[in-house]
């Protein structure tokens, strides 16, 4: 084959393992030589349609089995696939639509999709809609496209909007190489085989649920079952049906699995890979599936990265919990300091720099916030700080911009926020900075109580605070202390700050 991209993925798993099962959703079945089938069939479809090299062809809906025929028609034509997020209001996805140059709208359960899409109208791209007995009767009166583009490591696969919680999104670009690498440090880290299972419930608009599971598994040759959304009763249920050996999730689902009433009595012994990534699992959360014989692989990554840097192996979350693992295979990390850019040492908190084949080449037609996301031209700044210890694994603190300076002092949220999180009454917490005549800033805890927390914590919440008094410099423990029924989060529970911080600073 001349493609060696990942639109090549179906063809190449076909001739090797064309009756395994590649996908399921909703009760029905696709096997390795069917999923071929249809991308060539869509291929064509999006061909006739004007789509050629170098287009963008964005995607709207939930995860759907549409979604990646689309990422590998669109490769397989040596097109660009652009993911956007169904939870976006029109305005933002529009930006996103006209920021990419998307040639086509494929668009899946998009109710928003008439208003972005059209046929031909200025500055609307025209629409496909992948879903339906018309979609299924449109792919079968396509003739399968024998058409076989030079595609190359380094030629541009997808673009994936960051989550812009500051300013306006930037599409991060990422080569058929980022995604292929990343998929093999997967491989490697993560030991998924040809057997695998994986419930891929997190949405796949998002770069950690396509990059860490539903890829690597389809490229192993195993069986990912999509689900257009989390449910943790439903969850239940889909790991005992269909055997699930794998999961990928934030803190927030685990916890909401684990406080599912079927918890307990839940058939989960198939279970061998969970995967955790967008902030630490808290002890709580560890605690509960240890007592049902599992444990946990946490994680480091960013969309940059496609997503993979650092890796916490399920047999090292004992002896080094709370922390983020070591690099992954084919990855390299280091942390500077964020004064002077020097090497930060063991135990000081430095900016977590990254490099390797699965790292962006930048962001979509912006030259200069691409020039400064690199250090020395090849290191990518993440913007987040961490700490690496002797046996160099590494420890995530905080954001850069997260940070708090209270006179002189440097205060990160993440670590105050882990310790109100172990106070029986809270369900949730995040610490942010707010302005002080004083010491210029101080900490603020946003905390969401349990159900049923005495309603005096309400009335009188720095009571709250009183658990941190010996455990924290005092200068740690934040000043105030405000209860919300719930903290903003983005579509895959990522706690986003910007809005606490619009709303109390």
């Amino acid at each position: 084959m001349h493609n060696q991209g990942i639109g090549s993925w179906p063809a190449r798993r076909a001739r090797k393992t064309p009756h395994r099962v590649a996908l399921i959703h909703e009760e029905r079945s696709f096997s390795y030589a069917e999923l071929h089938d249809r991308v060539r069939r869509l291929a064509r479809i999006l061909r006739d349609r004007g789509v050629r090299r170098g287009d963008r062809v964005a995607f709207l809906g939930p995860n759907h089995p549409a979604f990646l025929e689309t990422l590998f028609a669109a490769g397989v034509l040596g097109a660009v696939f652009v993911p956007l997020n169904s939870r976006l209001t029109v305005p933002e996805l529009r930006y996103q639509l006209d920021d990419c140059g998307a040639a086509l709208l494929v668009a899946v359960r998009a109710p928003l999709a008439g208003e972005l899409g059209g046929r031909g109208e200025a500055g609307r791209p025209p629409t496909l809609a992948a879903e339906g007995g018309e979609y299924e009767a449109l792919l079968a009166a396509a003739e399968p496209l024998g058409w076989d583009e030079r595609v190359g490591p380094d030629d541009l696969c997808l673009i994936m909007y960051t989550s812009g919680t500051t300013g306006r999104p930037k599409g991060a670009m990422l080569t058929h190489g980022n995604m292929t690498w990343n998929s093999l440090n997967v491989l490697i880290d993560v030991d998924l085989t040809a057997e695998e299972v994986t419930l891929v419930s997190a949405p796949l608009f998002h770069i950690a649920a396509l990059g860490m599971t539903c890829l690597p598994t389809l490229l192993k040759g195993g069986t990912a079952v999509l689900e257009s959304g989390f449910d943790a009763a439903r969850t239940l249920e889909l790991i005992a049906r269909y055997r699930v050996t794998c999961l990928f999730g934030v803190p927030a689902m685990y916890e909401m699995l684990a406080a599912e009433p079927g918890w307990d009595a839940a058939d989960l012994s198939s279970l061998s890979n969970l995967m955790c990534g967008g902030a630490p699992v808290p002890a709580r959360t560890i605690r509960r599936y240890l007592d049902r014989g599992l444990s946990f692989m946490q994680g480091y990554g960013m969309t940059e990265a496609a997503p993979g840097v650092l890796l916490l192996d399920r047999r090292d979350c004992g002896e080094h919990a709370g922390t983020a693992g070591v690099p992954q295979f084919f990855t390299d990390v280091r942390l500077v300091r964020p004064d002077d850019g020097g090497p930060a040492g063991v135990g000081e908190p430095g900016e977590v720099l990254v490099a390797g084949p699965n790292v962006t080449p930048g962001y979509w037609q912006l030259p200069a916030q691409t020039e400064a996301a690199f250090r020395d031209g090849a290191w990518f700044r993440s913007g987040d700080v961490a700490t690496v210890d002797e046996a160099g694994y590494v420890r995530l603190v905080d954001r850069v911009k997260d940070m708090i300076i209270s006179g002189g002092e440097n205060i990160y949220p993440a670590e105050v926020e882990d310790a109100l999180s172990e106070h029986p009454e809270i369900l949730e917490c995040a610490v942010i900075g707010v302005p002080d005549e004083r010491w210029g800033e101080v900490g603020c805890a946003v905390v969401v109580l349990r159900p049923g927390a005495p309603a005096g914590l309400a009335a009188d919440p720095v009571t709250l605070l009183s658990r941190l008094d010996g455990r924290l410099a005092r200068y740690k423990i934040p000043k105030t202390v405000v209860v919300v029924d719930a903290l903003p989060r983005n579509a895959v529970g990522k706690l986003l700050k910007e809005p606490l911080r619009r709303r109390f600073s």
